[in-house]
C-alpha cells in the first residue's frame, strides 16, 4: 500500500512541476496539489483507523 501512496504522490509532484515550468499548462499544477492532499488525506484516514494493538 506504501508504494501506491508513494507512487501517487510522486505523479503529483511531476504534474506540478509541469505545470509550473510549461507556459499554459498552470491546470496541471492545479491537479497536482489536488491530487497530493487527497493523497494526505487517505493516508491520515488510513493511519487512523488502525484500532487494533500491535505485537
Amino acid at each position: 500500500m506504501m508504494v501506491f501512496v508513494l507512487a501517487v504522490v510522486i505523479a503529483a509532484l511531476v504534474l506540478g512541476i509541469l505545470g509550473i515550468l510549461v507556459h499554459g499548462l498552470f491546470y496541471l499544477l492545479i491537479i497536482g496539489v489536488i491530487v497530493l492532499v487527497a493523497d494526505l488525506a487517505f493516508l491520515g484516514v488510513r493511519s487512523t483507523r488502525r484500532k487494533r494493538p500491535l505485537r
